[in-house]
């Protein structure tokens, strides 16, 4: 059996390690990690190959192995990651609030450190030092528990972490791989309460499901993403149709990417036939109701109850026509997995009405729904979009990964 006791106990005290690490040294480490990447990117980008061999010989789909494919451009990306992270504040000792009370206590809310950090994610390497660079730069440790698909790419980056870690004389122990591919480990690994103070899953509604309703850590739900763009009649239309195709097409294997388009009955006649010329550049197909059938005729396919729900994580639309903003809003409260909404319009009251109504994470007027990214909201890179709302909503940078205690100072108070 694989010895995850052993990963628990080394996590436990290496937490106290990376919380009074300070932050010129975790900066300095982190410009030293994405030089290092840089440096062993071959081997790296070897170890990656192996894995992509290995999921076509298993069948994956063409937008999994989108996920999981690394390049060199994609590893410079990573490193301007670490680079952005080392770039922002450190957010370890932050006064949050502070006050004195009439009996002369001064007290004082502080950020610190939520300890240890357990990640389980699917077939995209490139978390990996992602959620190394922000864990630690929040005075975390973490243990990752990757997918099987890439173990191989992950076990090449820890290695190349790890080592700039000990070569700086730091406890290598704060970023911690399992490398055992058994779902059982999984699930003995959501059981380490123990060891574990925060468990977040990154993938596909499946593993977040199974860790919301197996795990005996706190988990922080980042979501699945049936993202929605929600045409207005108001809508100025070249713009409508230019914000689908990027928000669809230009990476369909992320949860910020469009699944479904909403359209207003007065402009879907209009509308239609334009977006359907744009999207066959990319094969995309369309899913459609009745009405937006009637329009598109037998360039499309009937839609199904089930594909109004969908993350279909390829080049699939599912259509729906509406009479109103309101019937919009119902429609998309009904079947949204509460990430990314959008609505193109020129009517602020109806803009309004929309981003007020709307129950999701991050919601637009006339942008794409790709922005939701730690990245694009200036927070460097994400642990992950979070689409619950204890404790944190959207995009998860620094700040949304740490915790706070209160600090209580006084000259011999005692209560009576």
């Amino acid at each position: 059996m694989y010895d995850l006791i052993s990963l628990g106990e080394k996590a436990r005290k290496a937490k106290y390690d990376a919380a009074v690490i300070p932050a010129g040294k975790k900066n300095e480490v982190l410009v030293k990690c994405a030089q290092a990447l840089k440096a062993n990117a071959s081997d790296i980008l070897a170890a990656n190959a192996i894995d992509l061999d290995n999921a076509v010989k298993n069948g994956m789909s063409t937008a999994m192995q989108d996920r999981l494919r690394l390049t060199e451009e994609r590893i410079d990306g990573i490193n301007e990651g670490l680079i952005q992270v080392s770039n922002l504040p450190d957010p370890v000792g932050e006064i949050m609030d502070e006050w004195d009370r009439p009996n002369g206590l001064h007290i004082t809310k502080v950020r610190v450190p939520m300890g240890v950090i357990g990640i389980i994610y699917e077939s995209r390497p490139n978390v990996t030092p992602d959620a190394f660079s922000l864990t630690f730069k929040a005075g975390s440790a973490c243990i990752l528990k990757g997918g099987s698909d890439c173990i191989e790419s992950n076990k090449a980056i820890v290695r190349v972490l790890r080592k700039v870690l000990e070569d700086e004389g730091l406890n290598p122990d704060i970023l911690q791989l399992i490398e055992s591919t058994d779902r059982s480990v999984t699930t003995e690994f959501m059981k380490m309460k123990d060891y574990i103070d925060v468990l977040i899953p990154r993938g596909g509604a499946g593993l977040i499901r199974a860790v919301v309703e197996n795990s005996m850590i706190p988990v922080i739900e980042t979501g699945t993403g049936n993202c929605h763009v929600y045409v207005d009649k108001d809508a100025d239309l070249d713009m409508a149709v230019n914000i689908i195709f990027n928000a669809k097409t230009q990476r369909i294997s992320v949860c910020n990417a469009m699944e479904s388009l909403v359209v207003h009955k007065d402009i879907k006649d209009a509308l239609l036939p334009k977006l359907y010329e744009k999207l066959s550049e990319k094969n995309v197909e369309f899913r459609c109701d009745a009405e937006s059938l009637g329009v598109l005729g037998d360039k499309a396919k009937a839609a199904t109850e089930e594909d109004f729900g969908k993350e279909y994580l390829d080049y699939i639309l599912s259509v729906k026509t509406v009479s109103s903003v309101e019937e919009a809003i119902d429609h998309i409260n009904k079947y949204s997995t509460h990430h990314s909404e959008s609505i193109v319009t020129s009517n602020k009251e109806t803009a309004e009405k929309f981003l007020e109504r709307v129950d999701a994470a991050c919601v637009y007027r006339n942008v794409s729904t790709r922005f939701t990214d730690g990245f694009e909201f200036g927070f460097g890179a994400e642990i992950g979009i979070s689409t619950q709302k204890l404790h944190a909503r959207g995009p998860m940078g620094l700040k949304e990964i740490t915790s706070y205690k209160f600090r209580i100072e006084g000259n011999g108070q005692v209560r009576g």
